[in-house]
């Protein structure tokens, strides 16, 4: 399984244009196959910065969606609002308790 976080600083007027945005596609980017989970975060103590969180059973099915049109759309879409370059990481669970 493949965890991936995602960290995107908005310009503080954009939040709302982009919180409107992912209420729109959450569902679909969940139905994409091989999405296990997805969550929106909120850095605590800074309202601009938002953290996505998603599950997907390999990176082949990671990729696969980053290749689909929904992505490129909402990535674009998305992009427009930044107010600094976003960062991303794929991680692998290590240890649980």
């Amino acid at each position: 399984m493949i965890n991936r976080i995602v960290k995107m600083t908005f310009k503080p007027e954009e939040i709302n244009n982009f919180l409107s945005l992912f209420e729109q596609v959450k569902d679909l980017i969940k139905a994409c196959d091989g999405c296990l989970h997805l969550e929106l975060w909120l850095q605590i103590g800074n309202k601009n910065v938002l953290f996505t969180f998603s599950q997907w059973i390999s990176e082949e099915h990671l990729n696969n969606y980053r290749h689909s049109l929904l992505f490129e759309d909402t990535w674009a879409k998305t992009k427009a609002l930044f107010a600094a370059k976003p960062e991303a990481w794929s991680v692998e669970q290590l240890v649980s308790s």
